[in-house]
């Protein structure tokens, strides 16, 4: 098993040790706060660990501390993986990005986009083009979730037992086929709305390869890369180094929550959020999107590809703040194009954090981020486990301080 570990001085990678340490007082303070229970955040230049610090405690209740091989429910982080997962199945000639989703799952054959009203009395049409590939990784396929609360289509999700994106009991395919049977909120590739459609990905690399999700990833991804903690479950042995998972009070404090049912293999493989992994894991998978598909001499993308994957594909060079739906159009999103899989700086001049051209990054629910910025030859993690309420500063803090930490 792989262990993460810093690999060289902060000075002598660029970075200034005074700022770092501004870093880490600033997220202590948010740990002896109450405001989280503990963190993981490290920092590579040139492929080498210059910066890595665990704090706090993985299990407030046992008192447990963060350490290096703690392991992390890594929610939408898993999405990156899945397009990758999806990439390597391009690159191989199975499908193009143009193909119809419905060549592969044809219940997707005949979509249909809302028009107006609701519950029982919603109007739809038939979609004037098809379902693409490329729509479900650049999440303009019109696919939503259930958890959003500001459109019609949103509660028609929550109407077929979608709040929380899978049916009680359903499997990935099972659950797929509900999607499909409801209307899309807008013609595919005319909006940007981040939904469900990184399930449908990974259900299409189901099909194309013939294998479950989570053994596609363990054999192609996972076990090329060195990642030997990450899937879907955690084993018995793994069990004790699982963070617990938090969720915001309303007193501003956090307070245990249910998570992913991780202990033992799911029923529901969820190539939007199910992965769980430690910091070394992820560090494998940003250093091989770094180099551009390859790491220790296993490839598992052309460096065509890991191009075409942080390169913007939003139409006209748009911003998700200007190319999403209404409820994406919020004030962070400016200056963020996508990406197949992940966002992309487009103009850092317009963005809330300090940010570098052509920095593509994803986060998860429970305030995990990762980013990688070619620009600096910098690659950043940071690992926790509470589920806000509201928005989170965690983000925006982080890169502001990492940018203040960059000298060279």
């Amino acid at each position: 098993m792989g262990h993460l570990r810093q690999e060289v001085e902060p000075g002598e990678a660029g970075l200034d040790p005074k700022a770092l340490a501004r870093l880490d007082a600033h997220f202590a303070h948010l740990v002896d706060d109450g405001r989280l229970p503990g963190y993981l955040v490290a920092l590579s230049r040139h492929g080498r660990v210059a910066h890595l610090t665990t704090y706090g405690r993985r299990d407030r209740e046992a008192g447990l501390p963060v350490e290096i091989d703690t392991l992390w429910r890594m929610y939408s982080m898993t999405k990156p993986v899945t397009s990758v997962a999806a990439l390597m199945l391009l690159e191989e000639g199975h499908f193009r990005l143009t193909d119809p989703v419905a060549r592969f799952l044809p219940a997707f054959a005949d979509p249909r986009v809302y028009v107006s009203g609701s519950g029982r009395g919603t109007r739809t049409r038939p979609a004037a083009q098809p379902l693409l590939i490329q729509h479900l990784l650049t999440h303009t396929a019109g696919l939503t979730f259930g958890f959003y609360h500001s459109h019609p289509v949103d509660a028609l999700y929550r109407d077929a037992g979608l709040e929380s994106s899978v049916p009680e009991g359903a499997n990935l395919a099972e659950t797929c086929e509900v999607y499909a049977s409801l209307p899309l909120q807008f013609e595919p590739g005319t909006e940007w709305n981040y939904s469900v459609a990184t399930n449908v990905l990974g259900r299409l690399v189901e099909v194309v390869s013939g294998r479950d999700l989570d053994e596609f990833l363990a054999e192609r991804i996972f076990r090329p890369l060195g990642m030997d903690d990450a899937g879907f479950c955690v084993t018995a042995e793994q069990t004790g180094r699982l963070a617990e998972l938090y969720g915001e009070t309303e007193e501003g404090g956090i307070a245990p929550i249910a998570g992913l049912p991780l202990r033992g293999r799911p029923r529901f493989l969820s190539g939007s959020g199910g992965m769980v992994a430690s910091a070394h894991d992820y560090h494998r998978f940003m250093e091989m999107l770094r180099r551009r598909g390859e790491l220790d001499g296993t490839r598992l993308l052309s460096p065509a590809a890991v191009d075409l994957m942080t390169s913007n594909h939003l139409p006209g060079g748009a911003d998700i703040r200007a190319f999403g739906s209404p409820v994406q159009r919020e004030p962070g999103k400016a200056g963020l194009g996508f990406g197949l899989g992940v966002s992309v700086v487009i103009d850092p001049d317009v963005t809330q954090s300090p940010s570098s051209l052509g920095t593509f990054s994803w986060s998860g629910v429970a305030t995990t981020t990762f980013w990688v910025d070619p620009r600096h030859d910098l690659t950043v993690q940071f690992l926790t486990q509470v589920r806000p309420t509201g928005t989170h500063t965690v983000g925006p803090d982080l890169r502001r301080l990492v940018h203040e930490a960059i000298v060279e």
